[in-house]
Formats: structure tokens, C-alpha cells, sequence
């Protein structure tokens, strides 16, 4: 077993960084050593935004987002459409669609999808405000904007199922060729799906 080559604080700091996604021990321990070498750059005004950020932050009432402020800064986005709204699995999928300046409706986070491998019901999904918003009378088009894997999968005929007697179109993402994709490199479901979905030139 490596001996320890800091105090317990240093370690404990190593630790804590490694827990964050894409930092394994070593990229941690770098970016430990980075922020004690940029103590008054970088190390105190971190602390002070994770300071903030923990008083702060919150999660929307309306539609699951995280923000600063409840209602977040999309559900009170007046030039948001508010005919559409955009289901997505967690928060991350959110700022994606963001980034990409893909929809300028509203959002719903559901949480996460049902995986009942993973003792993920219904319950545990924030479908039933989805349902409830779903009968706005302004409510025109749900777009399932959910990952194609099973569950993600599982999830949107679950969600379609409730939302049948909702006068609302349902509609998905497009599955099948990326921009920029080559077919030879390509799985077979993405070929299949592109093909059963293909659309006029």
C-alpha cells in the first residue's frame, strides 16, 4: 500500500475531487495540486461559489430544473413557447438541448426513467405534474426527449399510455444517422431505426 504523501485535509480534498464524474485518483490528485498552487486564483473563489451555490440553488417547482430563483429562469422566459414542453431524464439533458439552442419551449424533468432492474417506479418520476401540466389548456405538443436505451424507451410508451386522453400531440426525438455519421461504423438498431424512419428528400 502507497504511503500518504500530504496531511489528512490534502487527502481528504484528493477524495472528495475523485468523486466527480470523469475524475479518477490521479486527475483528482492533479487537480488537487492545481487548486493548492492557485490558492487566492482559484481555490478561494471556488469556495465561495460552492458556498453560494448551496444556499442558493434550488429546484423549479414548475418543471424540475435547477436554478437560483423558483420559478427557474426558463419557465419565466416570456419569449419561451409555452405550447411545447420538452421532457427530459435529469437536469444534464436540459442544459444539452440548451446548448444546442434546440427548442424554445418549456422543459419537464422527470428525474430519471423507469428501470425496474434499478428499483425506479413511476413514483419516484415526477410523471404525475407532467400528466397535470399536459392538461393546460395552452398545451399543445409533449416532445419525449429521452435517451434511446430501454429505459428511456420503457419510459416514453409509459408516458404516452397517460398522456392518451390529454389533447396533446406526443411526439420524440428522431432516431438514427448523426450529422456527420458513417454508416459502416454504425450499430445495427441505429440502421434499423433509421431506415423504419426514413423521410422524403
Amino acid at each position: 500500500m502507497a504511503a500518504s504523501v500530504a496531511g489528512p485535509e490534502i487527502e481528504r480534498l484528493i477524495q472528495l475531487l475523485a468523486r466527480l464524474p470523469g475524475l479518477g485518483p490521479r486527475s483528482a490528485r492533479r487537480a488537487a495540486l492545481h487548486l493548492i498552487k492557485k490558492r487566492e486564483a482559484l481555490m478561494t473563489p471556488l469556495t465561495s461559489a460552492l458556498q453560494v451555490a448551496i444556499e442558493k440553488i434550488q429546484v423549479c417547482k414548475t418543471c424540475g430544473n435547477i436554478d437560483t430563483q423558483n420559478p427557474c429562469t426558463v419557465c419565466t422566459d416570456p419569449r419561451r413557447d409555452p405550447s411545447i414542453i420538452v421532457v427530459v431524464a435529469d437536469v444534464a439533458d436540459l442544459w444539452a438541448l440548451e446548448r444546442a439552442n434546440a427548442t424554445n419551449g418549456r422543459y419537464h424533468v422527470l428525474g430519471a426513467t423507469l428501470s425496474p432492474l434499478d428499483g425506479v417506479g413511476p413514483q419516484d418520476l415526477t410523471i404525475d405534474q407532467l400528466v397535470a401540466r399536459a392538461h393546460a389548456a395552452e398545451v399543445s405538443e409533449i416532445i419525449l426527449a429521452l435517451n434511446a436505451t430501454v429505459d428511456g424507451q420503457t419510459t416514453a410508451h409509459y408516458i404516452t399510455d397517460l398522456l392518451s386522453e390529454a389533447n396533446v400531440r406526443v411526439t420524440r426525438l428522431a432516431h438514427g444517422v448523426p450529422v456527420g455519421g458513417e454508416l459502416d461504423y454504425l450499430d445495427e438498431g441505429t440502421l434499423s431505426a433509421a431506415m423504419r424512419q426514413r423521410t422524403l428528400f
